[in-house]
């Protein structure tokens, strides 16, 4: 294959400025919720305060008759499906004779002024009939059940250890609330502006609520204030459209904080039951699991997840005999979707958790347990597949256990846990260390035609070559944009790339999430560069590019690059597949379901106030194959960013729900990791090639948060000697 044999200044391996981030830092960036128009209305929601009930009349005279008001609409207005859903079509646009949990849309309004919007809200009147609800998962409805099986499910080892772990709701916390703008259009349809992960199945799924065709429904996105999974299900998208089109006149929703509590996916929380044997020696024999998901009120992503918790359940060890169930259940809770991990995070809590429960019955460092059980290239996956790219497990453990201790505190009281507080000098507190290493798989599995689509347009402007690279990816935050420009810098050896913003008006991406879409549209904007790359070629009988000239095979100059466009820009569009993946078998949970695995390793280092129940995390030390850095310092703001979600939700973030009720929908009371509660971080990125991979590259955003978890965990429990089964580990834990 031709190549350009002169990298660029900006190309793959180096860590550009990213076009949004002077912006960003200055409060200039123009998110979602900065959206606006000429003659726009403000839409508002009216939400179910009961988890369960059902609906015996909704009476909006009061709603209707308030000045400023232009609609307010029901279930009865929605003219196409009146549901939808990622994977099942079951969620109501709004709630058609029942509520199944707290904050279901009911009603939506169109008012002058956003608080008029909610005013109107408040006064529509529904008659409710509260029904009892199921709000623990094992008494719900079961959506899913994956079972693994290989080996001898009745194999016996010399040491056992069994333990039931839990894991609470979290939620992904982004900091831009759920926004949009809908404005209708002269041709019937709708222009929507969005903060989404996946224009394309947003599309797909507004368009058939609205009852149009998916060419008069186009998406562009707006500016994205994270996402995190969330934001891969809809929130306002056919709420708002509903509006406009109602009305005639663009309508603008935005969420507040409370209310996105309600508006999106959180993690599904898990109970789970773990059994491992091992020879005397440390070798494991066999693993038995149970893991029950709360998928809440509706199906969301929640087959996935569990699919990915039974796969990737055993984590990255080489264990002969299996035996793996994963079910989730629907229940009257908040519906449970994507997030950081998807799956593998609650189930590498449980696993770590059991192999230093391992390590300690049979008196072995908790590391080396570990190495004498890590999967390498060639292992066999419990599903049957086999790692055929780097699994560097034991590197990544033997990393993080050889780097420097962390050194001991200066005597700053602020140092301390809880020292800023003044409730401590000092007493009490021990340090304790803990490890953790987790797998994830990346891209969509299980035979999902997974693909993304890339336009690439090579041109001369102002007399200088330049490029036009057109995806559908949602920029989210992650750096994407400045990650499709560096491929085309590489593979073109153009210094001028614009990116334009992602819409539906050039084919699916896919969605910004399963830390594919570097490996999917970077594939994908490679190839389509190649192709430029070809045609350019053809142009002229060259061999390859070099330095802004095309050479022949000799080496010798045949033509300037520029005076080639000069015949007419090149543009090429292309539609990228990964390898194939193909389903489990419903019956022993075999097959070739994933495209890719990706690994990291944490170690942590606590110190905990054992009289306060307190704890301060003083040192992270973390090592991950990344297969090739695309982007080197944005690969180690993932791996920051993932392991603050991972610290998160080992100590201080859930959703409280009782009875179905969300008793803590703020940031005054769900508690986020912020500044001050992250330690100096050490990141060692290791770059072993995936021969499948464009660049060789890996999937970097999920693994951070799926090994820090229990790593936080392991070295609370080193300086505590609690067992610690639940996370978040809450002060009463260790005190109590």
């Amino acid at each position: 294959m031709t190549t350009v044999e002169a990298g660029v200044a900006g190309g793959v391996g180096t860590s550009p400025k990213r076009p949004d981030g002077g912006l960003k830092v200055r409060g200039e960036f123009a998110f979602s919720s900065d959206l606006w128009a000429d003659d726009m209305l403000w839409g508002a929601t009216l939400r179910s305060p009961h988890p369960h009930a059902r609906i015996r009349g909704i009476d909006i005279t009061a709603a209707v008759a308030l000045p400023g008001v232009y609609a307010v609409l029901t279930h009865e207005d929605v003219p196409g499906a009146k549901r939808y859903g990622l994977e099942i079509v079951d969620q109501p646009v709004l709630a058609m004779g029942e509520v199944k949990y707290q904050g279901e849309p009911v009603a939506v309004v169109a008012a002058d002024h956003p608080e008029t919007a909610r005013r109107a809200a408040a006064r529509i009147v529904v008659d409710y009939e509260v029904l009892p609800a199921v709000t623990e998962a094992s008494l719900g409805v079961l959506l899913r059940h994956v079972p693994i099986r290989t080996g001898d499910p009745d194999a016996t080892a010399d040491v056992v250890v069994t333990g039931e772990y839990q894991v609470g709701m979290q939620d992904q916390a982004f900091l831009g609330p759920e926004s949009g703008l809908a404005v209708p259009a002269e041709d019937g349809g709708v222009d929507l502006y969005i903060a989404t992960q996946w224009l394309h199945v947003d599309q797909k799924q507004v368009a058939d609520c609205l009852g149009l065709p998916a060419e008069k429904v186009r998406l562009t996105l707006a500016g994205v204030g994270g996402a995190f999974g969330a934001r891969e299900d809809l929130s306002m998208q056919v709420h708002a459209s509903l509006l406009a089109l109602h009305t005639g006149r663009p309508v603008k929703m935005v969420y507040g904080r409370e209310e996105s509590f309600f508006g999106h996916v959180h993690r599904h929380p898990a109970t789970m039951w773990y059994e491992h044997g091992a020879t005397r020696d440390g070798k494991l024999v066999y693993v038995k699991a149970k893991i029950v998901l709360d998928g809440g009120a509706y199906a969301s992503s929640s087959t996935a997840v569990a699919a990915n918790a039974a796969t990737l359940g055993i984590g990255p060890y080489e264990v002969p005999n299996v035996v793996m169930d994963a079910s989730v259940y629907y229940t009257n809770n908040p519906p449970c979707g994507a997030m950081r991990g998807f799956g593998a995070v609650q189930a590498c809590f449980a696993y770590e958790s059991q192999m230093d429960k391992l390590a300690s019955a049979l008196g072995l460092d908790p590391v080396e347990v570990r190495l004498r059980n890590a999967m390498t290239t060639g292992s066999r996956m419990p599903t049957g597949q086999i790692v055929e790219g780097p699994a560097p497990v034991a590197d990544l453990l033997i990393r993080v256990r050889s780097a420097p201790p962390a050194p001991e505190g200066s005597g700053d009281l602020r140092e301390m846990p809880g020292g800023v507080s003044n409730t401590t000098h000092g007493e009490g507190v021990v340090r304790g260390i803990g490890y953790g290493i987790g797998i994830k798989n990346v891209a969509f599995s299980e035979g999902f035609d997974d693909y993304a689509t890339a336009r690439v347009r090579l041109e001369l402007i102002g007399g200088e070559p330049a490029v036009l690279v057109h995806t559908a990816a949602a920029e989210v935050g992650q750096g994407l944009v400045t990650v499709q420009a560096q491929i085309a810098r590489t593979e073109l050896g153009v210094e001028r790339v614009t990116v334009a913003t992602a819409d539906t008006s050039v084919g699916s991406a896919g969605s910004s999430s399963a830390s594919r879409q570097t490996y999917m549209t970077g594939g994908a904007v490679r190839a389509a560069c190649q192709a430029v790359r070809a045609a350019l070629l053809a142009r002229v009988g060259g061999a390859r590019l070099d330095g802004g000239k095309v050479l022949s095979d000799s080496g010798a100059v045949i033509a300037d690059l520029a005076s080639v466009i000069g015949d007419g820009p090149i543009e090429e569009t292309v539609e990228w597949r990964h390898r194939p993946t193909y389903p489990l078998d419903p019956v022993t949970g075999q097959g070739n379901a994933h495209v890719q695995y990706a690994f990291a390793a944490h170690r942590a280092t606590v110190d905990v106030d054992v009289e306060l129940g307190l704890v301060r995390v003083v040192e992270i030390v973390t090592a991950q194959d990344v297969g090739k850095a695309v982007n080197p310092l944005a690969v180690e703001g993932q791996i920051h960013g993932g392991t603050a979600q991972g610290l998160g939700l080992a100590l201080m973030e859930e959703i409280q729900m009782v009875d179905g009720i969300v008793r803590n929908p703020s940031f005054t009371d769900y508690l986020i990791p912020t500044i001050l509660d992250m330690p100096p971080m050490k990141v060692d990125v290791l770059e072993m090639a995936d021969p499948h991979s464009p660049y060789g590259l890996r999937g970097v955003g999920e693994p951070p948060t799926i090994s820090s978890t229990p790593a936080v965990v392991a070295a609370v429990r080193a300086a505590t000697g609690k067992a610690l089964t639940r996370v978040p580990v809450r002060p009463e834990h260790i005190v109590g």
